[in-house]
């Protein structure tokens, strides 16, 4: 069941009293950058895996590539 609006204000005016503003805000703003840090290491990873899948498929290419050559030789023969 969700929070009413009323609910969820005296919530947040409890915490502000506990915590106070300043210090939500210091923590608002560490939470922003936490979350700007692991956008940025997830879109690295992405590229990383993707380059390594094209690698991958480039080297599986050339491999499919010798041994048709390999077999073209060993008909000749």
């Amino acid at each position: 069941m969700m929070p009413s609006v009323p609910q969820l204000l005296i919530v947040l005016a409890i915490v502000v009293l506990i915590f106070g503003a300043k210090r939500l805000k210091n923590l608002g703003g560490d939470l922003g950058g936490a979350v700007k840090g692991f956008k940025e290491a997830v879109k690295e990873e992405g590229e990383d895996a993707k380059a390594q899948l094209e690698d991958a498929v480039d080297n599986a290419d050339a491999k499919a590539d010798m041994n048709e050559a390999v077999q073209k030789d060993s008909e000749k023969t």
